[in-house]
């Protein structure tokens, strides 16, 4: 393999990656502070995307699309906290599981009902089409540049809101100990659902970036929703932190297996079988990951020590 094709799997596995962050920063906090097992996590993301889709569809912009798909996520993750959520604090996580789960079935009928069966297209803005020439000779998506500065970025600005405002004080102080903050005169209904709604907004916002480089479809946030958790594990539940480095980690892992693993069994194995044989390894790669993560530390890698 060629440096040049490495480094362009490399870029492809970090954009992979911050996108998953997006996802599952808004899970490990929702589930750090209120101790929920959200499923309907990535019927968020799918109404960002159909949000920023339908915006961009009907006025062209792309910027608009994104602000709108933030507001629409973060407006159904409150309606839902409030209406549906708030009652589950104190069941068992079997009841969690089941609540979410029907809201996953209610959001995909619902959008089908809205938007129709068939996929939307979101395209990417002018500014940010086309390829950049990078050191070495290398030409790379603009747009998928973009998205891993925009990672980045949000990453750097949730690092800010949890460790320097007064409501990520709150934020971690309710992942530590809920009673004694509410205790303290903090509105614990209310911190609830703006949590839950930002959980929600950035699930939101990663579903409008992805829209541009892939279809936007009923059920699109289902697999997306399975790595996010899997990016909790390994990185701890309710760590910022720990949900971008497991997140870059997943996303390498899953983009450099799915390359080079097949052309690994090459060098010792016929054509077809080699491909077939690293394929199927390589998307079993990140759960391989998990386990020697979790067999190492249990709590993951940020994840706070029993």
């Amino acid at each position: 393999m060629s440096t040049l094709l490495l480094i362009e799997q490399i870029l492809n596995g970090l954009q992979f990656g911050v996108m998953l962050f997006l996802m599952s920063a808004g899970l490990t906090l929702i589930f750090g502070v209120m101790g929920l097992i959200n499923l309907a996590h990535g019927s968020l993301y799918m109404v960002g995307a159909f949000a920023a889709a339908a915006v961009a569809g009907a006025t062209g912009s792309f910027l608009l699309a994104l602000i709108t798909a933030l507001a629409a996520a973060a407006t159904a993750g409150a309606l839902v906290e409030i209406v549906v959520i708030r009652r589950l604090y104190r069941a068992t996580h079997l009841d969690q599981v089941l609540a979410t789960f029907a809201l996953i079935l209610i959001f995909s009928e619902g959008t089908r009902w809205v938007f129709g069966s068939f996929p939307l297209f979101l395209d990417i803005p002018d500014a940010l089409s086309g390829p950049v020439s990078l050191p070495g000779g290398i030409k790379y998506p603009l747009y998928r540049l973009a998205l891993i500065g925009i990672g980045i970025l949000v990453a750097l600005g949730l690092w800010w809101l949890t460790a320097r405002t007064r409501l990520g004080i709150q934020i971690r102080a309710g992942e530590n100990d809920r009673e004694m903050i509410a205790a303290l005169g903090v509105d614990i209904s209310r911190l609830y659902t703006i949590v839950f709604a930002l959980g929600a907004a950035l699930a939101g916002l990663a579903g409008a970036l992805v829209g541009a480089i892939q279809s936007v479809q009923i059920g699109m946030g289902e697999p997306v929703l399975i790595l996010a958790f899997v990016v909790i594990v390994i990185g701890g539940i309710g760590s910022i932190k720990g949900a971008f480095v497991g997140a870059l980690l997943v996303g390498l892992t899953d983009t450099l297996g799915g390359i080079f693993l097949p052309e690994l069994f090459k060098l010792f194995m016929e054509t077809d079988a080699a491909t077939q044989t690293g394929s199927a390894l390589a998307s079993m790669a990140v759960y391989i990951l998990m386990s020697l993560v979790l067999i190492w530390r249990p709590t993951g890698l940020f994840g706070a020590r029993a």
